[in-house]
């Protein structure tokens, strides 16, 4: 007998958009998404500013490597309680001491400026992005450990993105406007004022129970310090990954690896690359607050609506192929100059596909997880499509100075970015083999005698 989910009606919908756990990953989100940027993108304009070279902005840029490495400390997170605030629960205890270290983080980058000299600048933008990486991995175990099924982890997928997007917005627009009126320096102390959101929104949140009550059985029958206790805290989410997915596993982790490498790769030469076209960070910063907000507002809705409607599988090659798109046609504005039209096109189109791309990437990420194993899985995953890009990203300045001999800087960024836009192509192609393959494996199973 065929079971037919229910229609889920739109007072539904409107109820659910109400539950007090919607509000908190959306404070998450906007939490998550803040300190991204501030040791990456934005911290390259203000490098930029100061006349620091594309090579040494490119190789600072290998900071986010920690985002990589994250779930080599995410079995801790998984078992162990945060220190001092370990009393708050789990989670949240975690939480609170992650967004701590980036406010510190911020606070530092702010009151030395970029007269330390890069190495000071470096090593606090690395306690940004290592407390970041931290705070990312328990809010992707609340997101998933909070739902109560698929439909309530999709709806808190896309909380979490439209709240990252916010800050991404506030952090790569706003700040600009901010930096051009007021200072770098005062700009990034008020980003670090900003992670009190996250902070509030962690003292309010509820720790997750069915969570806990794995953790306390776990604890009960095997505690980190034995033997077994640190096998299953650190081997097994990766044993039960492939056990239950086989060698699906494997095709999983490569389209994940690939799938943001476009995005990666052109990310330290965007903000350059305003400033060498001409365009002022108040044209910047007002484009991208207004078009970019109403963009990224649509994209999540339409990465959301398409998830739902067709399925993760369609919705992340329609991800993948508009990622390419909007990051090649950079070049456009390379050869027509700093028109803000154009500019207003690109950044409608680029923030468009990242909401698009980002919730179909995020859902599908989330729905291969296993409670008790579910931030270190999750940051598994989520290491994996930084692998590749965040390794790749540090080369992107030296590969602009190189195409720009014997051609000009402009022409060579509108090269980069076709290029950076092309590196789309092996995650695209995965896409399609791993859809092809879910499908044969589900009507496989489907055609077993029971």
């Amino acid at each position: 007998m065929t079971h037919v989910k229910p229609a889920i009606r739109k007072r539904d919908v409107i109820a659910s958009l109400r539950q007090p756990k919607v509000a908190v990953m959306l404070a998450l989100g906007f939490s998550s998404g803040l300190p991204f940027f501030l040791s990456g993108n934005t911290l390259g304009y203000w490098l930029r500013d100061a006349g620091t070279t594309l090579t040494a902005i490119g190789f600072l840029s290998w900071v986010g490597l920690a985002y990589s490495v994250k779930f080599l400390w995410a079995p801790i997170i998984d078992r162990v309680d945060a220190p001092v605030f370990g009393r708050f629960g789990r989670r949240r205890g975690w939480l609170i001491v992650s967004q701590i270290l980036v406010a510190l983080g911020l606070a530092g980058l702010s009151a030395v400026g970029l007269k330390a000299g890069l190495t000071a600048v470096g090593s606090l933008a690395l306690v940004v992005a290592f407390s970041s990486s931290t705070q990312d991995i328990v809010v992707d175990a609340w997101r998933i450990e909070a739902a109560s099924d698929s439909d309530e982890l999709g709806l808190l997928s896309s909380a979490y993105q439209l709240g990252y997007r916010f800050a991404i917005i506030v952090t790569d627009a706003l700040i600009l406007i901010m930096a051009n009126h007021f200072g770098w320096r005062m700009s990034y102390a008020a980003m670090a004022a900003l992670m009190v959101v996250g902070l509030c929104a962690s003292l309010v949140a509820a720790e997750p129970a069915r969570a806990a009550r794995v953790f306390e059985s776990k604890a009960e029958t095997a505690p980190l310090w034995s033997g077994r206790g640190f096998v299953d805290a650190v081997i097994g989410p990766f044993t039960e990954f492939f056990r239950v997915y086989g060698w699906l596993a494997l095709l999983m982790l490569a389209m994940i690896s690939f799938y943001q490498l476009p995005e990666f790769v052109m990310g330290p030469m965007a903000n350059p690359f305003y400033h060498d076209l001409g365009l002022s960070k108040d044209a910047v910063g007002a484009v991208r607050g207004s078009i970019g907000l109403v963009a990224s507002l649509l994209g999540i809705a339409a990465g959301g609506f398409s998830t739902l409607r067709f399925g993760y599988a369609r919705t992340l090659i329609a991800g993948v192929i508009v990622k390419m798109l909007v990051i090649a046609s950079f070049a456009t504005l390379a050869w027509s100059g700093p028109d803000l039209r154009v500019f207003g096109a690109v950044m409608f189109a680029d923030n468009f596909g990242i909401g698009l791309a980002g919730v179909a990437l995020v859902t599908y990420m989330s729905s291969l997880t296993s409670l008790g194993y579910t931030a270190t899985q999750y940051a598994l995953l989520s290491s994996a499509y930084t692998y590749v890009g965040k390794f790749a990203k540090g080369f992107s300045g030296v590969l602009v100075d190189r195409l720009a001999v014997g051609r000009g800087l402009i022409d060579a960024y509108a090269l980069f970015f076709i290029g950076a836009g092309l590196l789309g192509t092996p995650a695209l192609i995965l896409c399609i083999v791993l859809a092809r393959a879910t499908r044969e494996s589900k009507h496989a199973h489907a055609a077993e005698p029971r």
